[in-house]
């Protein structure tokens, strides 16, 4: 299950932060046992990895942040230090 509101209401500013609906998805998995995955302005690999390793969900989902990093994993898994291959069809780019 993933947690989020989906974009279809008018939030205010002043509620939408990063990570603001980890707490969402966080409750559904405490209070279900369900297999859950986090979204809500997520963008930077740390933050992904911390709302893992915390337990705050099984699955971070990042949206908006690949529209504007189309390479944002693998850029993620270096920033974490984690050597990855670089598809043959990316190579050039790195």
């Amino acid at each position: 299950m993933t947690a989020s509101g989906g974009g279809f209401t008018n939030v205010s500013k002043d509620k939408v932060f990063p990570g603001y609906q980890i707490p969402f998805a966080k409750a559904i998995k405490e209070q279900t046992g369900i297999l859950t995955g986090a979204v809500g302005m997520i963008t930077e690999a740390e933050q992904a990895n911390d709302i893992i390793a915390n337990g705050d969900a099984d699955l971070v989902i990042i949206a908006r942040e690949h529209l504007r990093d189309p390479y944002f994993a693998i850029n993620s898994a270096r920033a974490l230090g984690v050597e990855t291959e670089i598809p043959w069809q990316y190579k050039r780019a790195y």
